[in-house]
């Protein structure tokens, strides 16, 4: 049995279950939006995790492309970080997108709207299922090289769309971090917001983990696969 993991798995549900308490308990009401207004975290919390994750995304791809050929195990190992944290990133990007319409409903009174900020998630969550469709249903041993490409240009995303409410007017609400006069939160808010997103970038962490490990032992049955064939071949 692997005890790091054991263990950490053990601290990441105690992160989880501390930050739930601080969400729901312990952080004020708000005074305008109420109890609604506590989604806000595990919106924001999801999506700087997924953000986090995409940049490891396109982090790895870049190394992938880089060491494929000079260093074949290095650039396995940055694929399979590559696909690990894609993967995590889609399924915290989706939790935005629920989460999102999830607040709007009661506070807008529509679940939708194709403003800047929601439109650029959008896209966002579509180059990365894209990315992933292209991982595991292109045919030939260039998938990875292309999925990576596609991964370096789709991060590009990221910063339009963290940037859309300062650049653009929309009907999302205006940053309440270093947005200027009148932005911030209440301390305890403060409080809630950070331990939800370290918990949530603890299980984003244990995620990558398992998942990196499954593409690693799927890498290496497909090399004693090839193998295999190129002996059966020679005889």
């Amino acid at each position: 049995m692997n005890y790091k993991f054991l263990i950490f798995t053990l601290f990441t549900m105690v992160l989880l279950f501390y930050g739930l308490h601080q969400g729901l308990y312990v952080a004020p009401e708000e005074k305008t939006m109420g109890e609604v207004q506590r989604i806000f975290y595990y919106h924001v919390p999801s999506a700087w995790t997924s953000f986090l994750c995409f940049f490891v995304n396109f982090i790895a791809s870049i190394v992938y492309l880089a060491r494929r050929k000079s260093s074949p195990s290095a650039g396995l190992a940055a694929d399979a970080v590559a696909v690990a944290s894609a993967e995590v990133g889609v399924v915290f990007c989706t939790i935005v997108l629920v989460t999102g319409p999830l607040w709007a409903r009661p506070v807008w009174g529509i679940w939708w709207t194709w403003d800047a900020r929601l439109t650029t998630t959008l896209i966002l969550w579509l180059i990365y299922v894209s990315y992933l469709f292209l991982r595991h249903y292109a045919a030939g041993g260039q998938a990875p090289t292309l999925a990576s490409v596609v991964a370096i240009i789709g991060f590009l995303d990221v910063p339009l769309v963290y940037m859309a409410i300062r650049w653009f007017r929309t009907q999302h609400p205006q940053p309440v971090m270093a947005g200027g006069e009148g932005s911030g939160l209440d301390p305890a808010m403060w409080n809630a917001l950070l331990w939800n997103w370290a918990a949530f970038l603890a299980f984003g962490f244990l995620l990558i983990w398992m998942r990196y490990n499954l593409a690693r032992f799927q890498q290496l049955l497909d090399e004693r696969h090839a193998l295999a064939a190129l002996k059966g071949g020679a005889r």
